[in-house]
């Protein structure tokens, strides 16, 4: 089964067009056509399996996030950025809860990297994961005993401080469901973080149908930060501000590189990871990746 869209799956206006179509590089090789709203500005993969038939697009080792692979040159410098940026990632959520330590939620917590280092920091941490193969890695490395999203729309849900989405919300199928649960779940006082890619950057542009953050079918959609911004309205939702990911530009455009070519030209994606950069720097809403802050 096929999802095919007649409105847009972000703001619901049917005046929508078709504006590319992109390969899934990861698993299958299989071509899907990417679609745009010309209302909100949202894109979105058009013709997507149904939520069972897509688990088999996720099978693959290259696959990081769920595998936590070192294979290659690419995730071996993956890792060792991330080091990196979980700490700041910690330090994002303490600066904007105003807590040191609190309940956090992490949805599409991964193999739970992430919520190991909230973890050690004295945060009460709970995680969501759909891939049964991270949640066994998230218990093999960190102790983590991760729970399957359903457990989002339990009755009887916490509610949080925090709550989290690093890459997550491009791949939920249920996007309004997501949208009032996580509403409902934040705490008055709390803070939502969701953080996707930004096709308006400059990688994105000169990689066209190879940028690899459109990594269809996965991605459900690919945001911009208007459709963002009119997704939160619907929803009831403030952003508070908007923070760019400096180090993505680089990764994407790493894998955008090989994707199109078939090398890795180490030199030539760096220099266009580091063009993205500096015209993000001119406007931060062009960066490859945005994390937005969100309130009630």
């Amino acid at each position: 089964m096929m999802m095919v869209y007649s409105a847009c799956p972000c703001c619901n206006a049917q005046n929508i067009v078709k504006v590319l179509s992109a390969k899934d590089h990861t698993v299958s090789g299989e071509v899907f056509e990417i679609w745009q709203c010309n209302i909100c500005t949202a894109r979105f993969t058009q013709g997507i399996p149904d939520k069972n038939e897509l688990e088999k697009y996720y099978k693959s080792e290259d696959y990081i996030s769920h595998s936590d692979t070192k294979k290659g040159l690419i995730n071996s410098m993956y890792h060792f950025v991330r080091k990196r940026t979980l700490r700041g990632k910690r330090k994002l959520v303490e600066k904007y809860t105003r807590l040191s330590t609190g309940k956090i939620l992490d949805i599409g917590a991964g193999t739970g990297a992430y919520l190991h280092i909230m973890e050690q920091a004295g945060w009460e941490a709970t995680g969501l994961e759909p891939d049964e193969t991270a949640r066994e890695n998230a218990q093999q490395l960190y102790g983590l005993s991760l729970q399957p999203p359903e457990e989002l729309f339990n009755p009887g849900s916490k509610t949080f401080d925090a709550i989290t989405l690093w890459h997550v919300l491009e791949h939920v199928h249920d996007l309004h469901a997501y949208m009032g649960q996580l509403k409902k779940i934040l705490k008055p006082t709390g803070s939502l973080f969701i953080a996707v890619p930004n096709y308006t950057c400059y990688d994105a542009k000169v990689y066209n149908q190879f940028w690899a953050a459109y990594d269809v079918p996965r991605h459900l959609y690919h945001f911009s930060p208007a459709s963002i911004t009119q997704l939160l309205l619907q929803h009831g939702l403030q952003l508070k501000e908007i923070k760019p990911m400096w180090y993505d530009s680089f990764y994407v455009s790493m894998l955008s590189e090989k994707y199109k070519t078939g090398k890795n030209n180490l030199l030539h994606a760096a220099w266009n990871g580091y063009v993205s950069n500096w015209k993000a720097l001119l406007n931060k809403e062009k960066c490859s990746s945005l994390i937005y802050i969100i309130t009630h």
